[in-house]
């Protein structure tokens, strides 16, 4: 595999993972209810903070060094999502 290919099947993934993030966000919701965009834009990037934070504790079950680290950065990134999650339904 040359490193074009390998490069537009990288961009790809990226924008495969927005469009799913957009969707479970509600994409559809502000076009069938004339509203802004907002709650979307905020729901895929509390998404991405979930992502980041999925793929640091995955980098702690591989690696041996930096096991702790990566463990809490985890695991804090998903409790910052998880309460973005509460404020914006209201529970907080």
């Amino acid at each position: 595999m040359n490193k074009t290919s390998s490069k537009i099947l990288t961009g790809f993934k990226y924008v495969y993972l927005v469009a799913f993030f957009a969707l479970l966000a509600g994409f559809f919701h502000p076009l069938i209810t004339n509203t802004s965009f907002d709650s979307v834009i905020v729901g895929v990037l509390v998404l991405f903070v979930g992502l980041a934070g999925g793929v640091l504790l995955f980098k702690a079950a591989t690696s041996e060094k930096r096991k702790g680290v990566f463990l809490a950065g985890g695991f804090a990134l998903m409790g910052i999502s998880l309460y973005y999650i509460f404020q914006l339904s209201g529970r907080v």
